[in-house]
């Protein structure tokens, strides 16, 4: 059966590397928003004058946020309907709180989950500090916004219900605190290949 696979959680959490090596190992199509987005968000922010790294500003937010998830969910709806794997990467607040978005998107392609294998992975760790650290150690210039607004920023890292009517066995919560390694792939594995 096709998979449908959301690495989900906040900014530095590390959704990009548990995602990367999942790719590397299984393959699938490698869906991740900011990448997706990035040339189109860079246009829209330089034409409004604004920081075209920015992607945390209200404005971001208002502007572009919302193309993001339309061109990443498009993506992976069409390998979906190439009988393939899709893998999408990003934080999906509003999404994971609206119970019928999953069918709705699937619905447009004519699937749902009873034939398309739904696996959601919300990746957190368990505390601000570990947050900062590793959005400082990334040193990315779409970081700034947020360590420039860290007090407003912090909100969005508290954890989130994803509110998806997928059984137990389809969310893993996934505390990737520490190094990378290769018993956190095995865990993925795991979960993501058990029917």
């Amino acid at each position: 059966m096709r998979k449908l696979i959301f690495f989900i959680g906040p900014a530095g959490a590390g959704k990009t590397t548990l995602a990367e090596a999942w790719i590397r190992r299984h393959g699938g199509a490698y869906l991740d928003m900011d990448t997706l987005l990035r040339p189109a968000a860079q246009a829209l922010m330089t034409l409004a004058g604004r920081d075209p790294e920015d992607r945390d500003s209200p404005f971001y937010k208002q502007h572009c946020r919302d193309l993001g998830y339309r061109i990443t969910m498009d993506a992976a709806l069409q390998q979906l309907a190439l009988d393939r794997d899709a893998v999408a990467v990003g934080p999906f607040t509003r999404e994971t709180e609206t119970a019928d978005w999953l069918e709705t998107e699937l619905a447009r392609i004519g699937a749902s989950t009873a034939d398309v294998l739904v696996k959601a992975v919300y990746v957190y760790l368990p505390d601000e500090d570990d947050y900062l650290a590793r959005i400082h150690g990334r040193a990315s210039s779409l970081d700034a916004w947020k360590l420039q607004n860290w007090p407003q920023f912090r909100h969005s890292l508290r954890h989130r219900n994803i509110a998806w009517p997928l059984p137990p066995e389809s969310v893993l919560r996934f505390d990737n605190s520490g190094p990378y390694t290769d018993g956190k792939l095995a865990e993925l594995e795991r979960f993501i290949l058990r029917s």
